[in-house]
């Protein structure tokens, strides 16, 4: 321990180095209680003091602090101290706020269809196992089930390898089994949620792809409003992971122009929420 006011000459009281990094004196002191972010020294009457080589560690915290990274994450980047470090830990927390991102757009679709196809619709049995009989009811049956078992793989936050395969089967299968009974509207809906995967995956060709044969649907078959305005956010959000933030712009402006005929401001508002989860998408409504 180091005493006396001529050691401490240069270095940087807590609110100090809590100011100048984006923290708060409060969180300085929790930080070095659980071994994170240690003082320099710590005088007799128990201050702590930091050297100024150590706000680039704490502007570090408190940027990653600021968006969730868990502190055990933190501590990962401070010990190993490189870039490639630090990019891991941010890719590993990208797609865990984005599962839980997809958990919360699940469940503004599953408002948005209870409102607008009534509860028995969605009550179906989400049983995946074929019954064998191959009747109409069984298609429908498999290709809700299918359907929301890939909500589920979407949302999960650690999803493995496996996981990847099977929520992109499941996707393909529901828009099959929709393919042998359900109407125009389903079909545009299983493109919709095959394109969203593709999206997910970061696969840009065949995510573009399944969102053009949604607005193809809607198109021929004069599928407007709610449907064609997904579809126009389908094309946008395959474009910017293309690396085409003009096209994702342009498709994001006819996505908001078809919100329009939108019947109800909850649709129009979950179209526009939507919009705002497709990466490097700018607010501009």
């Amino acid at each position: 321990m180091f005493t006396g006011m001529d050691e401490r000459a240069g270095l940087l009281s807590v609110g100090s180095i809590a100011r100048r990094a984006g923290l708060t004196s409060k969180a300085v002191r929790h930080y070095d209680r659980i071994g994170l972010f240690r003082p320099t020294l710590v005088d007799e009457a128990g201050y702590r003091w930091y050297s100024p080589a150590q706000l680039r560690q704490a502007r570090l915290i408190a940027a990653l602090r600021a968006v969730d990274v868990p502190l055990d994450d933190v501590r990962r980047c401070l010990t190993a101290d490189d870039d490639a470090t630090t990019a891991s830990v941010l890719d590993a927390h990208h797609r865990r706020l984005e599962s839980r991102l997809v958990r919360i757009q699940r469940d503004l679709h599953r408002i948005g269809h209870l409102r607008t196809e009534g509860l028995e619709s969605t009550m179906a049995s989400t049983d995946v196992t074929p019954t064998g009989t191959g009747t109409a009811e069984d298609e429908r049956k498999l290709g809700a089930a299918l359907f929301n078992a890939t909500w589920d793989l979407m949302e999960k936050e650690h999803r493995t390898r496996d996981d990847d395969d099977a929520m992109l089967h499941m996707a393909h299968a529901s828009r099959h089994h929709w393919g042998q009974v359900g109407a125009q509207v389903n079909f545009a809906r299983g493109e919709w949620q095959c394109s969203r995967v593709y999206a997910v995956l970061r696969r840009p060709e065949p995510c573009l792809h399944h969102a053009q044969r949604v607005l193809d649907i809607c198109q021929e078959q004069g599928l407007g409003g709610f449907d064609l305005a997904f579809a126009y956010e389908a094309l946008a959000r395959g474009h910017a992971i293309n690396g085409d933030p003009d096209q994702a712009r342009a498709f994001t402006e006819q996505a908001l122009a078809a919100a329009e005929d939108i019947a109800e401001d909850d649709d129009r508002e979950l179209l526009r929420s939507d919009l705002e989860t497709i990466p490097g998408q700018t607010r501009f409504w």
